[in-house]
């Protein structure tokens, strides 16, 4: 028996089911939920740090978003407002398209 202890996607139960092996699971209460969230986007973090290659971290980059829609929905936002935030700190700030690195400032 392999102990995991971190949150997965809601049909994985189901997935491990349907495979001919059995898991225990635990629907967590909302702190713990905002706790795991925050296991697992640190968790997809280090993998998209740890892919190979490019089709590898458009996967987990793809995992990261859903872990951060996850986390604003759960905070009462919807991908649309976080769009919204990101867009507008685009738009008054701008973006990293032009790759520049800050040096120094006097």
């Amino acid at each position: 028996m392999k102990t995991y202890n971190k949150l997965v996607r809601d049909k994985i139960p189901q997935i491990i089911e349907k495979s001919g092996k059995s898991c225990d699971v635990k629907v967590l209460n909302e702190e713990e939920y905002e706790a795991a969230l925050k296991r697992k986007m640190q968790e997809e973090l280090n993998e998209f740090l740890e892919a190979k290659d490019t089709n590898e971290q458009i996967h987990e980059l793809a995992d990261l978003l859903e872990v951060i829609y996850s986390f604003a929905y759960n905070q009462g936002t919807t991908t649309e407002e976080l769009e919204n935030i990101r867009k507008n700190k685009q738009d008054e700030r701008g973006g990293f398209g032009k790759k520049i690195m800050l040096l120094t400032v006097q």
